[in-house]
């Protein structure tokens, strides 16, 4: 079994899983989530487990998403694209079986969540923020697309929020994470390691499992010092971003002429705009549709995006070159017609990019 994800269960009841590739961020790999996958399937029937701990090794956090290096090479062969694909199809999968279990899974949102982190835990029943949280979905910066049921959780987020964060791929912190019902419970880094102490000593077998938790919760949380910016924000959030059409919101935040919109349209600029505009569709689309219905949306865009170079030079440009000069394919949102978009949302068996 790989080293690249660790699991316990101890003689109280208490799980763990530890993602385990700390000089990588905790960064997810198919061997990871193959691996979460099974074990969580034999948990949810055991006896011997009641409750959960999703965990990252080492010091600056849970997991920065998915491991976008090896998927680059999905270019360079068959096997290698198959792979990729794979890779997709484990993850979701994986992703709605953490929805889906139906005992409490604490998620430790302790320093850098992102993309595939966020997707791994964002169905868990106790989110815990820190004053080290970092959480994003950054996949716009390399010319990707706001995966892992990110159409489903994103409209979750008050008004128009889900929309701004997925199109310009902001950092937020514990107070915004908050806001955006991205978390459950907020406390120290300090209180949140005593907490995990606290589960690990518990006898969860002969305790009333939801009320043992929520009471520990419940005296370790606290409230974050700094206020959400988001909510600051939003009025002026939800009046840009209220449009279905890319075009609209950029001439919205030009109209203005605030140093917030300013600010919000250079950043969308410079993001692919193929990108944007396949996720203001994929986010538009999304508030009709099920958790699973925007899974199933992700896998024809994550597999389509295999396909199509601008992921690759987005992946070229910030992750293996770093020159932070892509040369994508589309360099204009007038470049991109309606066509273009709606072909992309078609499996790529029948498609051609």
């Amino acid at each position: 079994m790989s080293d690249d994800v660790l699991f316990s269960v101890n003689q109280n009841g208490a799980a763990a899983i530890v993602l385990n590739r700390p000089k990588a961020l905790n960064s997810l790999t198919y061997d990871m989530v193959r691996l979460i996958g099974e074990k969580l399937n034999e948990w949810e029937t055991d006896q011997n487990v009641s409750i959960v701990v999703i965990k990252g090794a080492g010091p600056k956090g849970l997991c920065a998403g998915g491991d976008i290096k090896a998927l680059y090479e999905a270019r360079s062969s068959k096997q290698a694209l198959q792979d990729a694909e794979r890779f997709f199809e484990t993850e979701y999968e994986v992703d709605m079986a953490v929805h889906r279990f139906s005992k409490p899974i604490i998620a430790c949102l302790d320093g850098i969540v992102m993309g595939g982190g966020v997707g791994l835990t964002y169905g868990a029943s106790h989110r815990i923020v820190t004053e080290r949280t970092k959480w994003a979905m950054p996949e716009m910066n390399i010319g990707f697309f706001p995966d892992v049921g990110a159409a489903y959780f994103l409209n979750k987020a008050p008004g128009r929020l889900g929309r701004y964060l997925g199109l310009t791929a902001s950092v937020i912190h514990a107070a915004d994470v908050l806001y955006i019902n991205g978390a459950d419970a907020y406390m120290e880094s300090g209180a949140l390691e005593r907490l995990l102490q606290a589960v690990e000593q518990t006898d969860w077998r002969l305790a009333s499992v939801e009320e043992k938790l929520d009471q520990l919760i419940r005296e370790s949380k606290t409230e974050p010092s700094q206020e959400s910016t988001l909510a600051r924000d939003q009025q002026a959030i939800d009046r840009h971003f209220k449009y279905d059409k890319l075009e609209e919101i950029l001439q919205s935040l030009e109209s203005e002429g605030s140093t917030f919109s300013s600010n919000v349209k250079k950043t969308m600029l410079s993001k692919s705009p193929f990108s944007l505009k396949i996720t203001l569709k994929q986010l538009a689309d999304g508030r009709q549709k099920t958790l699973e219905e925007c899974f199933a949306t992700d896998l024809v865009l994550a597999k389509n995006f295999l396909k199509h170079n601008d992921f690759f030079e987005g992946v070229r440009s910030v992750l293996i070159d770093r020159d932070q000069s892509p040369n994508y394919k589309y360099r204009n949102v007038s470049d991109v017609t309606d066509e273009a978009v709606d072909r992309f949302f078609q499996p790529s068996e029948s498609v051609r990019f």
